[in-house]
């Protein structure tokens, strides 16, 4: 009987077709199937490969599935989150988006400790943020879960991504914590909704010209809507910044998520609806990845 090894070895040889990293693909698959964090794979190289449901998961991929709805579940900012088509994949570069909501979320706690009564009832009080276009809700989740007591609106268009969000928020005891409302952008906030503390996202913002240079992976699986905002990308983002301040207490932060080459058409729109101190966070590349401002008080 063939070892893992060699199951591995000749579904690397398959994959390198349809994937450009086919060798983490192979052993994500048979680590899923083993039960083992991928990490600990070699120790299991030499063992006999009994696992049918491999091949099936490599046919799979082979016809440009994604890993994680193959799986089923995909880590985020450390944490499981259930994933499956269409609802878009959690991608890395969406942490920094975690992050910048966090760091907020800190130094306002911080702050509060050091803040005198008179300043008003607000003290103290559960930061209240909002996640618009929530996907598979693992921006909420990741907030929720790092920081206990945040109060997360998060709200989507989709039916699928809601009852995605529902189940993540579910699965890892956070309903309490997190509300996630159907609706088009701030349409799904009802009378009596907010003022919010943060406003973030990660919208759509791929040019629709774009759309077809895409991976077979994303334009046969994920969800156009999620993904395709208009000519320049920013359709999207141009209503959120328009309608942002309306939802957010003076001084709250807006944080965005955006496309390469996008910071010096989004930084305008944020200064023009009012924001200040309007600045970019770099992802791991070296992208300007999130755009962030504070409604003026």
């Amino acid at each position: 009987m063939a070892t893992v090894l060699d199951r591995i070895h000749d579904a690397v040889q398959l994959l390198a077709e349809v994937s450009d990293t086919p060798r983490a693909d192979a052993e994500f698959l048979m680590a899923h199937l083993l039960g083992v964090p991928r990490s600990r794979l070699p120790l299991h190289y030499g063992e006999d490969a009994d696992v049918p449901e491999f091949q099936i998961f490599v046919e799979r991929r082979l016809a440009c599935e994604p890993i994680p709805y193959i799986l089923g579940e995909w880590e985020f900012f450390s944490i499981p989150i259930k994933t499956r088509a269409p609802v878009l994949v959690p991608r890395p570069e969406t942490e920094h988006l975690v992050e910048v909501v966090l760091e907020e979320l800190r130094g306002k706690r911080l702050r509060s400790r050091t803040e005198t009564a008179p300043q008003g009832p607000e003290i103290g009080a559960p930061p209240r943020i909002l996640e618009l276009c929530t996907g598979t809700g693992c921006v909420a989740v990741a907030i929720a879960k790092t920081f206990p007591g945040a109060q997360v609106v998060a709200t989507d268009i989709s039916d699928d991504a809601l009852a995605l969000a529902n189940e993540n928020a579910g699965m890892h005891g956070l309903k309490s914590q997190i509300s996630n409302l159907k609706g088009d952008l701030f349409d799904a906030l009802g009378e009596g909704i907010g003022p919010f503390n943060v406003i973030c996202a990660n919208p759509p913002y791929v040019e629709d010209d774009a759309f077809p240079g895409l991976s077979a992976s994303i334009r046969l699986y994920e969800d156009p809507r999620a993904l395709v905002a208009g000519p320049d990308g920013l359709d999207v983002i141009r209503r959120i910044v328009a309608g942002a301040p309306r939802y957010l207490v003076d001084g709250g932060l807006l944080a965005l998520e955006i496309g390469e080459g996008q910071y010096d058409a989004a930084r305008p729109l944020l200064e023009a609806a009012g924001f200040r101190d309007v600045q970019a966070r770099n992802d791991l590349a070296g992208i300007q990845r999130i755009v962030l401002g504070r409604k003026q008080a």
